[in-house]
């Protein structure tokens, strides 16, 4: 019997398709869509997701059922003798709070890390979980590396359209409006447990070198040590944007920070995408 399995949820990026591939068990995040209930990676789409939030359509995000949670652990504990699982940063969702409060039942096999991550940064803790297991680390010992690096990372956002802000909560409907008319883009931060609005400025230019100087205030202040080690790097993220886009972002990325490794990235994960709607441009490093 393997030891230690890896476990995360949806908001890592990691469908369950691209799981059993990696050898992750992914717990698929809820979608409430015009009342129905639809799992990211696992029967909704990217795709599908933005065509029905382009047409107007009501859309939440909820933390999966305890009982869709147990279902996955219980598969995986069948082949090992414990599991850490990484869920979304407790400071954006009650996923991790009912995770230890199920995790009691197990006697000892289950280990929840809140590293306070989302998106390519949670990503990026999954892959480090299994390097932790392959190299005979137990779930415990696991969870606390999680937890210590946690924030060894950071995350920046802007977005193309504020009225999802707007309709998640994130920003006043007279913010929205004005913002709308005047052009302006906000530049948000993922920092640990919260979602904050850093800054704003005129025009999706201005925005991404506002991004990119945040980050490179990071990499070259609190994450300079890990930089001068050659473990950090920079990613990028986005929601519905075209290749050509998304290349173009990561060539200006990539020339800002010309010494790192080639810049890789991913969409943004339904539930960042739920309140950025498309259009959304991000960037951020990461401990590796």
């Amino acid at each position: 019997m393997a030891k230690t399995a890896v476990v995360t949820d949806s908001n890592s990026g990691i469908s369950v398709a691209e799981g059993k591939t990696l050898g992750v068990a992914v717990v698929p995040m809820p979608v409430n869509i015009n009342g129905e209930i639809f799992y990211e990676g696992d029967g909704l789409t990217q795709e599908y997701f933005y065509k029905l939030q382009a047409g107007g359509a009501d859309i939440a995000t909820s933390q999966p059922a305890p009982g869709d949670v147990a279902a996955v652990w219980d598969k995986v504990l069948k082949d090992h003798d414990a599991l850490v699982y990484i869920p979304m940063t407790a400071g954006l969702s009650n996923s991790y709070g009912t995770a230890c409060i199920l995790a009691q039942e197990y006697d000892g096999r289950v280990e929840v890390a809140d590293n306070r991550r989302i998106s390519v940064t949670q990503r990026q803790s999954v892959m480090d979980a299994l390097k932790l297991a392959e190299a005979g680390l137990d779930a415990k010992a696991i969870r606390a590396r999680l937890e210590e690096q946690a924030y060894d990372a950071c995350i920046y956002i802007t977005v193309d359209n504020l009225k999802y802000l707007r309709k998640g909560g994130r920003v006043s409907g007279v913010e929205a409006i004005a913002g709308t008319m005047l052009n302006i883009k906000p530049v948000l931060e993922i920092a640990g447990e919260k979602l904050n609005a850093v800054g704003k400025v005129r025009g999706m230019k201005a925005a991404r070198e506002d991004m990119l100087r945040r980050l490179r205030a990071d990499v070259e202040g609190r994450l300079k040590p890990l930089k001068d080690a050659g473990n950090l790097a920079i990613k990028i993220a986005c929601s519905q944007v075209s290749k050509e886009l998304m290349d173009d972002w990561r060539a200006q990325v990539q020339a800002a920070f010309p010494d790192f490794p080639p810049v890789t990235g991913e969409p943004l994960t339904l539930s960042i995408a739920t309140h950025t709607g498309p259009g959304a441009l991000g960037c951020g490093a990461v401990r590796v």
